[in-house]
């Protein structure tokens, strides 16, 4: 894989974005200016089964991909023959959708004679905060200590440079936004549940019902939320607490713990420059908030992307694809999608 030095990155890049349940396109300048940036949510697609559906969101993407990526190259004034290379998600995810975006990815590279790259979509998280002009103070020097949260990952990952990356935590059970998830669907919130259930937990008090806070105050950053999940289902069975009550708890349980094992985490990393958070529960207010009290406490910055950046977008997949250019890594055209793709086994610079 890749090339000695690296290339000049000198014509903007196209980002695709097909892991999941959002189909986006994004053009980035070379040096990271967005030039334009859509995503689709299929949520219509997958809100009647309370959950994402793979083969629906596979044929999802495949009809809607093609003629969003050519919309946001028409947005920023491009074609694609003014194009310098392709990145497109690759892996983790779901096989459908990374089969979708990765040959269409491919394909745009064989027509143009382009560089391909495969972006792992949690690499892409993890160097979103160092995206040229997002964050007031800039990006932040290696390492800093990402907080990786969503419905798919929950982790602790030390980013020691590019393609350098060594958990030091991870969930047990459920990731943190497929309990945010499981909770508001107990209380009979709509698909997907975490945005609902954080507006729920306004109207509430967190301190009416007593939930528990899985491992808080235990050694390590490890994370478990099957069984504040269980006792999240006890309390609406039981009936005697207002729904409003129990997500404020449960927001609350859950913000506690995320603190404390970023807390912990940066025990392990001294020398972080900062706390990044990123992935969709990135996106919860409390979520940052108990985040940011901890990053106060350590001295150091807590840095989370803009909300539209925090959930699955391709910006963030075009910027992770320049950050491997200049480092002279592309992947061949062979190259096959991988549902389960673990950080600690990406090529470094």
């Amino acid at each position: 894989m890749g090339a000695e030095g690296g290339f000049a990155v000198d014509r903007p890049v196209l980002g695709l974005e097909s892991s999941c349940d959002e189909t986006a396109a994004a053009v980035l300048a070379p040096d990271g200016r967005i030039l334009a940036e859509a995503v689709l949510s299929q949520e219509r697609e997958h809100a009647a089964f309370g959950g994402v559906v793979p083969e629906i969101a596979a044929r999802a993407h495949l009809d809607a991909l093609p003629g969003l990526a050519e919309r946001v190259l028409h947005r920023a004034g491009l074609g694609f023959a003014d194009l310098g290379a392709v990145a497109a998600t690759s892996g983790p995810g779901l096989i459908g959708g990374l089969i979708v975006g990765a040959c269409f990815g491919k394909g745009v590279a064989i027509a143009r004679g382009l560089p391909f790259v495969a972006v792992n979509h949690l690499e892409a998280h993890a160097l979103t905060a160092r995206l040229p002009g997002l964050l007031p103070d800039g990006p932040p020097a290696f390492p800093y200590l990402l907080l990786l949260v969503s419905g798919g990952h929950c982790q602790c990952v030390a980013v020691e440079g590019l393609g350098r990356y060594r958990r030091l935590g991870s969930t047990l059970d459920d990731a943190v936004g497929e309990a945010f998830d499981k909770a508001a669907k107990l209380m009979g919130l709509p698909w997907p549940g975490g945005p609902h259930l954080e507006r729920l937990a306004a109207q509430g008090d967190a301190r009416a019902v007593a939930l528990p806070r899985p491992l808080l105050g235990r050694p390590g950053c490890d994370f478990s939320f099957s069984g504040l999940k269980t006792a999240v289902a006890r309390a609406v069975a039981a009936g005697g607490a207002a729904h409003a009550d129990i997500a404020a708890g449960f927001q609350a349980a859950v913000a506690a713990v995320l603190a404390d094992r970023a807390r912990n985490a940066l025990g392990l990393l001294p020398e972080a420059s900062a706390i990044v958070v990123a992935g969709g529960v990135a996106a919860n207010q409390a979520v940052r908030a108990a985040l940011a009290r901890v990053a106060g406490m350590a001295g150091v910055p807590m840095l989370a992307p803009p909300l539209r950046l925090c959930t699955d977008n391709a910006v963030m997949v075009a910027w992770a694809g320049i950050e491997r250019l200049r480092a002279g890594l592309t992947d061949p055209l062979d190259h096959a999608p991988r549902p389960r793709w673990p950080l600690a086994e990406m090529a470094g610079a």
